[in-house]
């Protein structure tokens, strides 16, 4: 082995780095993204999750068990509805996670010293959450037993309003559809435009009549044909195979799904725009696809992330698709449920995937 060639190399390859200062601001800023991502989000644990308080008692009794909630760092308190039949709507559209019903004559059937139930009512959507956010209901509702007045009589009833069974992969397998229609288009698109750049064929098609919207056309179609595909068949499977429910319409997950296509093809275009080689390509891929899977709620829930994160995930395309699938599929909503959801990937759709063709267009032009 020779020590000066061995130096020369080293030192060449330093050169190519210098030169690359892109890549070297990725691969420093990557190790920190995700210290600060597995550190929030992978080691926090599910709090404030939204609940929903039917007092039917309003007695000390049923005030002092609101009060546990209202003081309990697992809830928040957002809604005092007075029927049990507000509750449907607010768990449709994730206003709350968890629901608990206090019934007319609770605190004097403890006083008579009979069992006395209280409803948690849970929306089994997201599974982690609804087996969290119940024990947590149960344990302070069990608190009730040590008052004076209470007896040994007070426990929990809890009902699953979707997923019954609480089983994961009826949450996981709509999920994967999203991600993987996610994963494919951002791993094809990103490399659209660089590879051709760095093989010198992007020049050549441009002195054939080929007009840029035609290439852009072209360039588009056959993926997001391929996106499709492997989408229906992993909601297929899903179904035959995972014994899936499929509870809403086919026509709400087309809508949102083609619309959250179009944010991931936009997405994949703009890294390929800015970068000037296919690694750089791969590392920005890797860059955005880390916060996505970690912040959307595809692994771990929201619910679990620190107060001051929960409000950034907004801004991740992937939350919404997570929520839209997963509500047409285990909730049955329909489109008036789930129109957020598809507003805010409508304007993602738009902004991003307009952004892509005018960055195209601008760079082609040149």
């Amino acid at each position: 082995m020779n020590g000066r060639r061995l130096r020369l190399l080293v030192w060449k390859e330093f050169l190519q780095l210098r030169r690359d200062p892109m890549f070297l601001r990725m691969a420093m800023a990557m190790p920190i993204v995700q210290l600060v991502m597995f550190g929030y989000v992978v080691a926090a644990d599910v709090t404030h999750l939204p609940v929903a308080i039917v007092d039917l008692d309003r007695t000390p009794v049923s005030r002092q068990l609101d009060a546990a909630f209202t003081a309990s760092d697992y809830f928040d308190v957002v809604a005092r509805p007075v029927g049990e039949d507000a509750l449907r709507p607010l768990l449709d559209t994730d206003a709350v996670a968890v629901a608990v019903v206090i019934p007319a004559g609770t605190q004097a059937a403890l006083e008579r010293g009979e069992n006395a139930g209280v409803g948690v009512v849970v929306d089994g959507a997201d599974s982690q959450t609804a087996s969290v956010g119940t024990g947590y209901a149960v344990r302070i509702i069990g608190g009730l037993n040590a008052l004076p007045d209470a007896g040994p009589g007070v426990a929990a009833s809890v009902r699953v309003v979707y997923n019954q069974s609480l089983r994961t992969v009826n949450t996981m397998i709509p999920g994967l559809v999203a991600t993987i229609m996610m994963i494919s288009m951002l791993a094809i698109m990103s490399q659209a435009i660089v590879k051709e750049r760095e093989r010198g064929t992007l020049e050549q098609l441009f002195v054939t009549p080929i007009t840029r919207t035609e290439y852009l056309i072209g360039k588009v179609v056959p993926y997001t044909i391929l996106a499709g595909a492997q989408a229906l068949v992993v909601a297929v499977l899903g179904t035959l195979w995972f014994r899936v429910p499929f509870e809403g319409s086919v026509w709400v997950v087309l809508t949102g799904l083609a619309l959250f296509m179009l944010t991931n093809v936009g997405l994949g275009l703009l890294v390929s725009l800015a970068s000037h080689t296919r690694q750089q390509a791969q590392q920005t891929m890797m860059f955005v696809m880390l916060p996505t899977m970690l912040l959307s709620g595809f692994i771990f829930p929201i619910e679990s992330m620190p107060a001051a994160l929960q409000p950034w995930t907004a801004l991740i395309p992937m939350t919404h698709a997570l929520r839209l699938v997963r509500g047409a599929y285990v909730q049955g909503a329909g489109f008036a449920a789930l129109a957020p959801q598809l507003w805010a990937l409508a304007v993602f759709a738009v902004v991003i995937f307009g952004a892509a063709v005018a960055g195209m267009h601008r760079r082609l032009a040149e």
